[in-house]
Formats: C-alpha cells, structure tokens, sequence
C-alpha cells in the first residue's frame, strides 16, 4: 500500500474509511450442478458433492445446493429460472461452464454482476477445440430431440384425426 486510505470525515469529524477490499468475500454461495439426462443422476449427485466440498473448503457458506436434469441449450429450466431472481445469495458456483449453460454464458455473467452476483467457475477449461465441438454435439442432439419429438406429436395427432374420423361414420 502507498500509505494512504479512500476515506473523508463528515460534519461531525467522524473520520469514514472505505473498504480497500476489492474481492469481498462471498456472504453466501448457491451451488447450482446440472445433468442432460437422468441416467446421470449419480453424477449429479457426485458433481453437487464435489461443489459443496469446494465450498466448504474455501469457508464459503452454503445457502442452497439446486440440482437440476435437463439441456443446457435449454433456456427454461425450472430450477436455474428460480436461481435467477432469488436474491439470498450473492454467488453461483458452479463446476463447468457449460453446467451452467451451453450457449450464452456471458450473457447470463453480465446479468449477474447488474445484480449484484457473481458466478465463480471452479473448472476453467482451457481447451476451446473440446468446447466447441461439445457446443456443437449439444447442439446437434437437442435439434434432433425435438424434430423427432414434434414428428410424435404428429404422429399422435394423425392418430386422433383418424379415430375420430372413423367414429363419425359409424
């Protein structure tokens, strides 16, 4: 330090000195650990474990720990969709970026810090090649889920269509 602080004194000659902490501490963490499907519910389990370790470990306290199943090209999961507006905690922690989102995870980061919030990513992966290509896969998959989904959803309503059909010329 140079010797001098951020501080002014008020009318009254109390002297007020300014937090020179620039990284606060976090009051309180929420832990947020996501699954694309539920046959991984065990890594869920094991993913929301690991975080609270690492929370626990860096003297942070737990607020909540939310688990979800579900896409992270998704952008309606119940569980994050709560996270969003929840204000009882000041930090996300989450263990990959891409267990937060797929796509826009800056985004959701700007948010965050109008908020007051920060997200704190204990796995930074440095290999954008495997992201990208993960990105895409992601991509791919969720495409396909919900063209053959609405192909179902035809399938049935053909289905109904033609019952009905029947039945009126009984």
């Amino acid at each position: 330090m140079d010797g001098k602080s951020d501080a002014f004194t008020l009318p009254t000659g109390t002297i007020i000195v300014n937090d020179l902490i620039e990284n606060k501490f976090p009051d309180k963490v929420c832990i947020y650990a996501r699954v694309s499907s539920s046959e991984n519910k065990n890594n869920l389990d094991t993913q929301a474990q690991r975080l609270e370790n690492y929370a626990i470990a860096k003297g942070y306290s737990i607020y909540k720990i939310v688990k979800e199943t579900g896409s992270g090209v998704d952008d309606n999961r119940k569980q994050l969709n709560k996270l969003f507006i929840d204000k009882n905690y000041n930090t996300l922690i989450v263990e990959h970026k891409d267990r937060l989102t797929r796509f826009g995870f800056n985004y959701i980061n700007i948010l965050f810090n109008e908020l007051g919030k920060h997200i704190e990513v204990v796995n930074e992966t440095d290999n954008d090649r495997n992201d990208l290509m993960q990105d895409m896969i992601s991509m791919v998959t969720s495409m396909c889920a919900r063209y053959y989904g609405l192909r179902k959803g035809k399938r049935k309503k053909d289905k109904i269509v033609e019952v009905i059909k029947n039945e009126s010329n009984q």
